[in-house]
């Protein structure tokens, strides 16, 4: 399957079956008559793989040794992410950012191969104000990796690109709202 053949097909998954209408509150607080539940395609056997690929060959251009995410909407990204890494026989790991701090066992908010000076992708599912993103791009920063940039699946187009690159990342979606939901906008 090429690159664009697999694009497309994700995006089929995702208009299919991770857009939800109704009456949402979003994780910012923002309502809105939409949701990208992007994990009923992350974690499905169709659209893991999908997800893995069409990533990895984004990152293509962009050295990292990782990609990392907030838990929870971006771990199966990460995973996904990593396990195309190691089929293609590239040294791209997987990383998890904890929303807070683990108290027990060997605590911290890095969860995976960690240490210090790696370069690291953050990823998303979805972006609307960014504040995922950061969180963990300040979490990775503090730990003493080094953030290239970020990538999400779905950007909303609500001010979350625009928030992340004023706060110093290029930011990168694989598509954006009106490519996903096409002629559903209104």
């Amino acid at each position: 399957m090429e690159g664009g053949e697999a694009r497309a097909l994700l995006r089929k998954l995702l208009r299919e079956h991770a857009v939800l209408r109704g009456d949402f509150v979003l994780s910012s607080g923002q309502r809105s008559n939409y949701y990208f539940d992007a994990r009923r395609v992350t974690l499905s056997a169709a659209g893991a793989g999908l997800v893995g690929r069409v990533l990895f060959e984004a990152l293509q251009d962009l050295e990292v040794d990782a990609v990392a995410g907030l838990a929870v909407g971006a771990d199966p990204i990460v995973a996904s992410v990593a396990v195309v890494a190691g089929l293609a026989g590239c040294s791209l790991d997987g990383i998890i950012v904890r929303k807070d701090a683990k108290a027990h066992g060997v605590g911290g908010r890095i969860v995976g191969p960690w240490r210090a000076g790696l370069r690291v992708a953050v990823v998303d599912d979805t972006l609307t104000t960014g504040s995922s993103l950061l969180t963990a791009a300040r979490a990775i920063e503090e730990a003493g990796g080094r953030v290239r940039g970020a990538y999400v699946l779905v950007d909303r187009e609500e001010g979350g690109r625009e928030a992340v690159e004023a706060a110093g990342y290029s930011c990168h979606a694989v598509f954006s709202r009106s490519e996903v939901l096409g002629d559903e906008m209104h």
